[in-house]
């Protein structure tokens, strides 16, 4: 069987002083931060910190300019353009474009609260298993075109994370809180063919996320 690497990558910081779930919005930049986070992976994947480097051959990016920004260092370190997938966007979000707390946020507003009448669905957007579907079908394809070779794939935290729980057979709702993928991180998917063998976790980015936003897109 030929072995295969996909790498799962979540954005760096974004710039969004306002606070706000941001969601599929345009407009929504990386922060001089998160440029810094995306060029230390790219250096840490092409080998300049000290780790081998990577047989990177395809990058792959949500159509949301985070994403893309992210990937452009990852793409220029292996000599590759970066390819757009629209089944790595960002989940919907009734939320986006607000502030989400009960102390000044959505929360004080009553027409607000149907929308969190499931969350197990969940009711305030996409379906976690509607995620996981397009989520998995980038993945598989991903793959198949990289066959024996490893592909990054970024994406969005809420995407990255309820794929990770599916493909670890748990339960898809959540505490948001809990979610173990962090700016810039990856979550690697390894395969034997079509076979997944194992699932990995790492912050290559990790001196940079003291002191950066907390703040998730959905």
């Amino acid at each position: 069987m030929v072995d295969t690497t996909v790498h799962l990558m979540r954005h760096g910081e974004v710039h969004n002083p306002a606070g706000v779930l941001y969601g599929r919005l345009p407009g929504y930049r990386l922060s001089e931060r998160g440029v810094a986070m995306a060029e230390l992976v790219a250096r840490t994947l092409g080998g300049d910190e000290g780790a081998p480097r990577r047989d990177v051959v395809s990058v792959v990016a949500s159509p949301l300019e985070r994403a893309q920004q992210t990937a452009a260092p990852i793409a220029a370190a292996f000599g590759l353009d970066v390819v757009t997938d629209e089944r790595l966007i960002e989940a919907e979000n009734h939320f986006q474009g607000r502030t989400f707390g009960v102390g000044d946020g959505s929360l004080r507003h009553p027409e607000h609260w149907p929308h969190l009448r499931n969350p197990f669905r969940p009711s305030w957007g996409e379906a976690y298993t509607v995620q996981v579907a397009r989520m998995t079908a980038a993945v598989h394809a991903a793959r198949d075109a990289a066959r024996g070779h490893e592909v990054v794939l970024v994406s969005h935290q809420l995407p990255i994370w309820v794929t990770r729980l599916a493909l670890e057979g748990r339960r898809l709702w959540h505490d948001p809180r809990r979610r173990q993928c962090a700016l810039a991180s990856l979550t690697t998917l390894r395969f034997s063919g079509d076979r997944l063998v194992g699932i990995g976790y790492s912050e290559p980015a990790a001196s940079l996320l003291p002191g950066a936003s907390k703040v998730a897109g959905a």
